[in-house]
């Protein structure tokens, strides 16, 4: 196998530590669009001949296949925002390549009832082409990080081995973390918070289908394992709820994110005030004015989560609660995956969430190249059986928990 990785941030950063503790691929080409980027992620890396840096421009589709065509890379690795995804998934098709993401194409709300209907659907512009996938016996596994990825993965082995019946699915995600220094300091990309937080949050039920919420609706105390303890979750848009029934059937899904009351009133201000906006606007500068980006500001303003590590104390919890049936009983278990940021700095370098997010899609291509996965179209993560993947988890010392409820 042969990976061009597009994306040195701290999530990519953290797919080539991983990476380069397993045998399972020949060459991974690391691109950035800052070439310092990537020249650090491989530097790192102690020497490792597997590894190389390459500049690219993520929303040049065709600088994009050139590059996978030059290093004759059979896989694009997207750890980008999602912004770049449309070009990074057509320029994979272009040359052939599978693809493989963490967050998918960016929605658009409903026109005149935001709040009730769904518009443009995360992932919707790739399943439009997933008849074009399928035909050329390519695939693009969407959604492999950790939410959506993981908590994926644990709704179908839900429903292959502990459920008869699955009433409700409930991705629910939670941390104690902290950061020395800060007040507010996001440990993931502040644009992807921004962005899902403040979308209108998609639910799930199949006598309706889709439909949306207000943002942060539905609050409810949720209690996180090994030692984080209650936190309060609300409703946010994510990929799990466009995914899981396409593959796994339940009566209801939904996804709630312990943010917390100061950080949802974060969010808040900062979409009165218009900053989480991505059109441009002009403003002054000192050779005149200049067009940016408010949200873009905003990311420029905050620390790089990445750099955050040395700072960071606690766990982060991803996990997926379901409700259902088994031999005529009911039955509710929470199935989880815990990260302790001293254990990942310590064992990786890397602070808790992007380690957490980046290890799934190294396993997935792991799993990929030895034939355990395999298959073509647009396929979420809920379209392979579960089973190889947590065993496969386990063994690269990360292991999940599963909690009756």
């Amino acid at each position: 196998m042969r990976v061009l990785l597009v994306g040195a941030g701290g999530v990519g950063t953290a797919i080539t530590r991983i990476a380069a503790r397993r045998p399972f691929f020949e060459a991974m080409v690391v691109a950035d669009y800052d070439p310092a980027r990537a020249e650090a992620a491989v530097a790192a890396l102690g020497g490792d001949a597997r590894f190389r840096a390459e500049r690219v421009d993520a929303s040049d589709e065709a600088a994009v296949t050139a590059l996978l065509e030059r290093h004759a890379c059979d896989v694009l690795l997207n750890a980008t925002d999602p912004r770049f995804v449309m070009p990074l998934f057509r320029a994979a098709r272009a040359a052939g390549a599978t693809y493989v993401d963490m967050a998918m194409s960016l929605s658009h709300p409903h026109p005149e009832r935001p709040y009730e209907e769904c518009g443009v659907k995360l992932g919707d512009a790739q399943f439009e082409q997933a008849d074009e996938w399928e035909k050329a016996g390519a695939l693009a596994l969407v959604g492999m990080g950790v939410e959506p990825g993981l908590s994926d993965v644990f709704a179908r082995y839900a429903a292959d081995e502990l459920f008869d019946e699955i009433e409700e699915i409930g991705v629910r995600d939670g941390a104690n973390l902290t950061v020395d220094g800060y007040d507010f300091a996001p440990s993931f990309s502040i644009w992807t918070t921004i962005e899902e937080c403040l979308n209108p949050p998609v639910v799930y039920e199949n006598d309706r289908g889709w439909f949306t919420t207000e943002p942060f609706s539905e609050p409810e105390v949720f209690d996180f394992p090994e030692g984080i303890g209650p936190v309060e979750c609300v409703n946010v848009e994510h990929e799990e709820v466009l995914l899981m029934p396409r593959w796994v059937d339940a009566h209801r899904v939904t996804f709630k994110y312990g943010l917390g009351e100061e950080f949802i009133g974060t969010l808040k201000t900062l979409h009165l005030l218009g900053l989480d906006r991505t059109e441009p606007v002009t403003v002054p500068g000192a050779d005149g004015p200049v067009r940016v980006s408010p949200r873009d500001v905003v990311a420029a303003c905050l620390p790089d989560p990445a750099t955050l590590g040395e700072r960071m104390h606690g766990k982060t919890c991803a996990g997926t609660w379901v409700r259902g049936v088994k031999d005529g009983e009911p039955r509710e278990v929470y199935l989880y995956h815990v990260v302790d940021n001293q254990w990942s700095m310590k064992e990786y370098g890397s602070q808790a969430v992007v380690w957490q997010t980046a290890v799934n899609p190294v396993v997935a291509l792991e799993l990929l190249a030895g034939g355990a996965w395999s298959g073509s179209g647009v396929l979420g993560p809920e379209a392979f059986p579960a089973r190889p993947f947590l065993d496969l988890l386990t063994e690269y010392g990360s292991p999940w928990g599963m909690r009756e409820q």
